[in-house]
């Protein structure tokens, strides 16, 4: 499986972004796609995910609210449209999916998101 991420830049507080990240490769044993963020001098935190079974999500509670994550199964592409950005909401956004039975993690390349106030 491999992932390109893009969707990222510059967006004033208040403004939105959305991120895709394009699955290929394998595809066919995702259990899980996801977002995930790491900013300055903090540990890479998980911002949402979708499992594909039954299209439940979980939020970070920092974005819930303003962030929604997506997935369109023909495109096999991953979404997170982000609206009412912070500047706390600065970070290198990556994208992640879980496949088959023992959770193998594959993550894209980060695509920076950054908010000014």
């Amino acid at each position: 499986v491999q992932l390109q991420a893009s969707g990222g830049g510059l967006a004033q507080a208040g403004g939105s972004l959305r991120l895709s990240c394009a699955v290929s490769g394998n595809t066919f044993n995702i259990n899980a796609m996801g977002w995930y963020r790491q900013r300055p001098g903090i540990q890479r935190e998980l911002v949402a995910i979708i499992r594909t079974g039954d299209d439940r999500s979980n939020y970070a509670d920092s974005v819930k609210g303003r962030f929604t994550i997506s997935r369109d199964n023909a495109k096999a592409t991953v979404y997170l449209q982000m609206n009412d950005l912070k500047p706390e909401d600065t970070a290198v956004y990556y994208c992640n999916v879980e496949t088959g039975s023992w959770g193998d993690q594959t993550w894209g390349q980060g695509t920076q998101v950054t908010v000014s106030s």
